[in-house]
């Protein structure tokens, strides 16, 4: 197996870590080492053995064969591993002792898991994708038309109908079941702005469809397990959105976009969270053709605006941005952490 996996693999058992999650941390660090093996389980990563580092990091590899793991354990599957998973218990050497053995007693069932692309859809995202909704209103003060590329279950979109708790100020239904806590730091858009949302499109290549539960499982198998927060908050998001009944269109971002062109009287917004990497770059460069006709078309009566928080690779770092027309350049808003536990204003 090639160096760039393992490679690949260490970043990732690194980010773990630094974010807080030490069980998969350490889970991907003897997964690593067995891929480093050519052991069985390099076997189920034969697509990717000849792809690049980077690309790897991009196609989120190891995200993919941690959530498979975590997806035996949630369907009830593997319960042996199971037992050594949060939050019965967090032993991770043995975990993946026991882990390694299921993924190649479940090898069709994980293969096919392995090549659909992570749908994560972290909810707390749109606390920094909120400043971005709240800088628009506020310079136009106009009511939004929303656009979301790369949606998975839709989520984020339903951004407005969450609560917001940001240093001791408060921003959204203060009866919602979804809570996000957020710090804010620097020069931050002012939450005094309210925010009409007059229209609300979605779409995903591989939408997750959340009135089937075994597509909310694979969702929630992209939690990390031991992160308890964030899968009551992706929960309850699902919970809401199950209730709103929104669904997400089923079509590429290249061809959807087209219909989200400027119109008077709104500010339309198409925004995304942490997808463009995995789109190809024949699509990113079409997606970006388009939006730059639909720049083109707007007026001070029909602004646009393409809104991003995603990660950079020049500067390393997550990032919320924002692109606007008539007037407006592509600006950073925000360096922003990539589970939205905080904002730097720029």
């Amino acid at each position: 197996m090639s160096d760039a996996l393992v490679k690949a693999f260490a970043r990732q058992a690194q980010a773990c870590s630094t974010l807080g999650a030490d069980f998969s941390a350490r889970l991907l660090a003897l997964a690593g080492a067995d891929v480093a093996r050519a052991a069985p389980v390099a076997g189920l990563l034969k697509l990717w053995r000849d792809l690049p580092e980077e690309q790897l990091v991009r196609d989120a590899v190891a995200l993919r064969l941690l959530a498979s793991l975590h997806h035996l354990v949630l369907t009830g599957a593997a319960p042996d591993l199971a037992a050594c998973y949060p939050p019965q218990a967090g032993d991770a050497d043995r975990a993946w002792a026991i882990g390694r053995e299921a993924l190649g007693a479940h090898a069709t069932q994980i293969e096919a898991f392995l090549t659909h692309e992570p749908q994560t859809n972290e909810v707390r995202r749109s606390a920094c994708l909120l400043g971005g909704f709240l800088t628009i209103a506020q310079g136009t003060g106009l009511p939004l038309r929303c656009f979301e590329l790369g949606a998975s279950a839709g989520l984020n979109s339903l951004w407005d109908s969450y609560r917001y708790e940001i240093g001791g100020r408060h921003w959204g239904p203060a009866d919602s079941p979804v809570v996000l806590p957020c710090q804010w730091d620097g020069p931050a858009p002012n939450l005094e702005i309210d925010v009409t949302v007059i229209a609300r499109q979605a779409c995903d290549r591989r939408p997750v469809d959340l009135t089937q539960s075994a597509e909310v499982t694979r969702l929630y198998a992209y939690c990390w397990a031991e992160q308890a927060d964030r899968m009551a908050r992706l929960q309850a998001a699902v919970t809401l959105a199950k209730a709103q009944h929104f669904a997400v269109a089923p079509e590429a971002a290249a061809a959807w976009i087209g219909h989200a062109g400027p119109q008077r009287g709104a500010a339309t917004v198409v925004f995304h969270s942490v997808m463009w990497q995995y789109m190809p770059a024949a699509e990113q460069a079409a997606v970006r053709e388009t939006l730059q006709a639909h720049m083109d078309a707007a007026s001070d009566d029909a602004p646009f605006f393409w809104l991003r928080m995603e990660f950079n690779e020049e500067s390393r770092q997550h990032e919320l941005r924002l692109w606007g027309a008539p007037r407006g350049e592509d600006r950073l808003l925000a360096k922003v952490h990539p589970h939205g536990a905080f904002a730097q204003w720029v």
